[in-house]
């Protein structure tokens, strides 16, 4: 099953926290050129800095996200981003998988990284609320939120779009996720679809569970990166999709129930599926 061409026409970078992550990615993917995928870091501000450090090394400009036309970015000027960061720097970024080298094992070349991109994925395993994602299963997020930034006030907490100071929601496009979720359901795993939340703090008290799903009625996951890599995505005027596989249920923590292998290879399957869809 594909989209139609008018909607993806360009490379989709993924971003995930950790290189475990990554792996799984790529073995579902089977290294297919389309894709670009780097770990960037644990956390909304390491995926968020990740995320624009590869689509400015590659990505196009706001605008151009859905037409596959290359931007004028770093990339294109003498030396690209080496160029940019000094060769240092760039040699540091390419050990950590956040700027590909012509060797990279993720089928990314510099060579072509002035393609730019069309979609912007964020990828790992996750935590589920209980009754909504169970673990082993996938979630498509329908929503990407940051359930914990705002403020507390002395009638609780409030958002950032409580307090006037922008959004905390980042929207999917349903014309992505869409397809997505039923390309998974139609291979037979159990997939649900609902806010996936970012937070800065894991989850591990029942009540703090509680709240989080009174802040966000439907919330279906719960994770680190998300947010940060669709505000990137967002500043380059591409569209956001985060993918998550259960491994966890939110709330107290119990690492003996945790089933991080199970996760991983319910990622590399979705993953491959997320190749069959775009």
């Amino acid at each position: 099953m594909r989209l139609t061409e008018n909607i993806i026409r360009g490379r989709v970078l993924v971003v995930t926290a950790v290189d475990a992550e990554r792996e799984a990615v790529l073995r579902g993917l089977g290294h297919d050129d389309r894709f670009h995928v780097v770990a960037a870091g644990v956390g909304p501000a390491a995926a968020a800095a990740g995320t624009a450090l590869a689509l400015a090394a590659g990505g196009s400009a706001a605008g151009d996200a859905t037409d596959g036309d290359a931007a004028d970015t770093a990339e294109d000027r003498p030396g690209g981003v080496e160029w940019l960061l000094g060769s240092t720097a760039f040699s540091s970024l390419e050990a950590a998988g956040l700027a590909a080298p012509a060797s990279a094992d993720n089928g990314a070349s510099r060579a072509h990284a002035g393609a730019g991109y069309a979609l912007v994925v964020s990828a790992g395993i996750a935590g589920g609320f209980a009754g909504r994602a169970p673990v082993g299963s996938l979630v498509v997020a329908g929503e990407i939120v940051a359930a914990d930034l705002g403020a507390e006030t002395a009638d609780g907490f409030a958002s950032v779009d409580e307090l006037g100071f922008g959004s905390a929601r980042v929207e999917v496009d349903a014309r992505l996720a869409g397809p997505l979720a039923a390309g998974i359901a139609a291979a037979g795993l159990k997939v649900s679809t609902g806010p996936v939340l970012t937070v800065s703090t894991a989850t591990g008290s029942a009540a703090t569970a509680a709240e989080h799903e009174r802040r966000v009625p439907g919330a279906a996951a719960e994770a680190m990166e998300g947010f940060g890599v669709a505000t990137a995505a967002k500043q380059f005027g591409l569209p956001a999709l985060e993918l998550r596989a259960i491994s966890n249920v939110v709330g107290p923590r119990n690492r003996d129930a945790w089933r991080i292998g199970d996760a991983l290879k319910a990622l590399e399957r979705a993953s491959q599926i997320l190749k069959e869809v775009l």
